[in-house]
Formats: C-alpha cells, structure tokens, sequence
C-alpha cells in the first residue's frame, strides 16, 4: 500500500481540451483517498517559480466543460538543466509533496520521466495532446475534440469549394503525426490526406494527382499534416501551382482553432477514467507509468515506452480513404 499523503498535478506543454476534466477527476480521486492536493500552475515552471496552491474539492468544481487548463501551461526552459530541476524538488519537498501527476504530451512525459529518475520521486503521466501521438495508448485526451473541430471547419469550407470550384489544401495539426490528417480526412469525406509518415515512402501529391483523383469532381478537400516532412499546405499549394497550374488552389491553415473548444463527452470521459487511475496507480505503488487505454481497458505504459516508442498508423486506414473519395 502507498504511504504517499499529498500530491501535485500539473499541466505542462500544449493545452488540450480534456485536460481539466482530468484535473477534477485527479483531484477529487486523491481527495477521496484522503491525500491532499497541491494545484501546481504553469507546468514545472511554476514548480520553479514557488506557483502553487492547495486545492480542494470545491476549486475543480464547474470546469469538466472547460477547454484549455485552469493550471495555465508554459514551457520551461530552466527545467531542462540540472539545477532548475533541483529546485523544483527543492520546492515540492517544501509543500510536502510525495508525487507527482503531470498532465501533457510527449515533452512532459520526457520531463517527468528524467525528474523522476533523478530524484526518486513517484510520477504518473496522463496523456492529454490533441495529437494522438504517445505509444501505449490507442487515444490521448483532447484528440476526439479536436477531430471533431476539424470536421466542422472542413465542412464549412467545403461549402465554398463546391461553389467555386477549387481545390482547397486544409493543414491541421498533428507535429510529427498524421492521425488528426487522417482520420478527419476520413470524418469529413475530404479527398486525400498528405502526412509525414508516407512522405517518407512516396510521393503522395503526385500519385494523388495521377491516379486521376477529381475524375468525377469539380472540387476538392485535400488535409495536409503540419510538418517539415510534408511541407506543410503552402509547400504543397505551391508545387501544385507550378507542376499542375490547371488547378485553382487555396490554402487554409486551421491553427490553434483545433486546440481549443469544450471537450466532447468521449474526451471528458477518457480523462475522468484517467485520472482516477492515475491515483489508483500510485496506492497501487506504480511510478514512472502513463496512464493508457488501450481496447477500452485502462493500462499502465511505462514513461521509457510511452515516449521512445513511434506509435504506428493504422494502414487499412489510408485504403479506407482511397476507397471512400473516389
């Protein structure tokens, strides 16, 4: 059994709507545990900076509706070196805090990973980033909300690509990752998706230009994963414009839109799962584990996996594609 009495939670790296239902639910779940909770702000930055607040049941009251997170995020700089992890610790040890539950992607994960190496502290991950992209887990929290702004902006757009008849490259996020691309191409019935994990294998603009796609259309939608593999949808708008100047092109690049917005049931239900998890983890004694689901059953991932590991995209996905836009 865990002998830890109080914990910190933290947000930290890009915001991600979901991410205060799993404050609440971490928060609420230590409570009902009898720990006490220590509202860390700004990430490990604010561990740094001494921004920290005892919570109560009442200071995660009214926010499971909320996008972004009430505990602010930043990046760190400092806390990438030695010494400013050691007065983070310094700072942790001074409000009496036995473990950590940060909440955050990829860079998070690796930040509480070292930490936690470093000075034997019990850390749980929760993996909240829209871009799906963490190994170990089939979705991240705030992933299904932000596919689902994708498709609402698609079909709008959609609307004025039908009625002038063009071809519109729509560039979603995603960093490395082509799963937001992919899937809301498929969700909002665009024609193809360019994303850096076939970039690498083949030319996708030029096959999809050549196997005759618009055959039967006037317009069409084509999503685009931000990255440098890719070139993102200006590259690709303007290698259109010079080797198939037939086609009238636009580009829109729909930003931090998709970061934003009130989280859909199914991410406020994933991290409410997640985050009682995280604190049945530690009376568990687990350390150093993200939290993950995988085929709707909560596992724990451990950081070193989680992080190092690419997680696959699912193949049959980009024929469902082919098949579905001709």
């Amino acid at each position: 059994m865990s002998t830890v009495k109080c914990i910190g939670i933290l947000t930290s790296g890009g915001d991600a709507p979901g991410m205060n239902a799993a404050i609440r639910a971490v928060t609420r779940s230590a409570i009902y545990n009898g720990m006490a909770v220590k509202g860390i702000y700004r990430g490990f930055k604010g561990l740094i900076t001494d921004e920290i607040a005892e919570f109560k049941t009442s200071n995660v009251s009214n926010i499971i509706q909320r996008g972004g997170t009430i505990l602010k995020t930043a990046r760190c700089d400092e806390f990438k070196t030695p010494e400013g992890r050691k007065q983070a610790y310094d700072k942790l040890k001074e409000h009496g805090i036995e473990a950590l539950v940060a909440i955050g992607g990829d860079g998070t994960l690796t930040g509480a990973r070292i930490f936690a190496q470093e000075f034997d502290l019990p850390v749980i991950g929760l993996p909240g980033t829209i871009d799906n992209d963490l190994y170990g887990t089939d979705v991240t929290i705030g992933y299904d909300t932000a596919l689902n702004t994708i498709m609402e902006c698609v079909d709008k757009i959609r609307d004025t690509a039908t009625s002038h008849d063009r071809l519109f490259f729509v560039e979603v996020m995603g960093r490395d990752a082509g799963f937001l691309a992919l899937n809301g191409a498929i969700a909002s019935g665009a024609e193809a998706a360019i994303i850096p994990e076939i970039s690498l294998e083949k030319d996708q603009l030029a096959e999809m230009i050549e196997t005759g796609f618009r055959k039967s259309k006037n317009s069409s939608i084509v999503l685009v994963a931000e990255s440098e593999v890719t070139g993102g949808a200006i590259g690709v708008a303007e290698r259109v414009k010079k080797e198939y100047p037939q086609f009238d092109v636009r580009v829109s690049i729909l930003g931090h839109l998709q970061r934003g917005g009130s989280p859909s049931a199914q991410d406020r239900i994933l991290a409410t799962r997640m985050g009682v998890a995280a604190i049945d983890a530690l009376l568990d004694d687990q350390r150093n584990v993200m939290m993950g689901i995988q085929n709707d059953q909560i596992v724990y991932v451990p950081f070193s996996k989680a992080i190092k590991n690419d997680k696959p995209i699912n193949r049959d996905l980009l024929n469902t594609l082919r098949v579905a836009s001709i």
